[in-house]
């Protein structure tokens, strides 16, 4: 599969099969993480890897009660360990260099066949407790991995490339 067709194929999982991941297949979505790029190469990323089950439900009520997280063989609990470093246009780079890690994670997803979900609705000091993450760790993101119960592509309503791109001014 081409990174071409992962962008393609990806889609957003909310359906899970009940099928483990195997530990190499894990293993190859975390490398993807670790191989991403990031601010001053920070790396500031930090994954908490849940697969017990009344972990994982736990994770459901901390995420507002969204079922499919705990259906989810596993659930990344993408974090990162920062001291807010700015970079120049202003921006914290940790957010960003989480959401690239991440981006990786589900690309390298799709092509081992398993789907992911990008998950923002979540307490994060429900999260905190639920898998001992300390206070001073952001919590970015939650995502749940596994096996789509329904896979396949699916029709994505994109808006046209000229009401999103402007060629060098506004």
């Amino acid at each position: 599969m081409t990174v071409s067709e992962a962008i393609r194929t990806r889609k957003s999982v909310r359906s899970f099969a009940d099928k483990r991941v195997e530990p190499e297949k894990l293993d190859l979505v975390l490398e993807a993480a670790r191989l991403a790029p990031s601010a001053r190469n920070l790396q500031e990323w930090r994954i908490v890897v849940v697969t017990d089950a009344e972990t994982r439900q736990q994770l459901v009520q901390a995420a507002g009660g969204q079922q499919f997280v705990g259906e989810a063989p596993v659930v990344l609990v993408c974090c990162a360990e920062t001291d807010h470093h700015l970079m120049r246009c202003g921006l914290k780079s940790y957010p960003v260099d989480v959401s690239i890690a991440i981006d990786h994670m589900t690309l390298a997803a799709v092509e081992l066949g398993l789907g992911s979900c990008w998950i923002g609705k979540f307490d994060p000091d429900a999260v905190r407790r639920v898998c001992g993450i300390p206070s001073d760790i952001e919590v970015v993101q939650l995502l749940p991995l596994g096996y789509p119960a329904a896979p396949g592509a699916v029709e994505k309503t994109r808006k046209p490339i000229d009401e999103i791109v402007r060629f060098e001014r506004w």
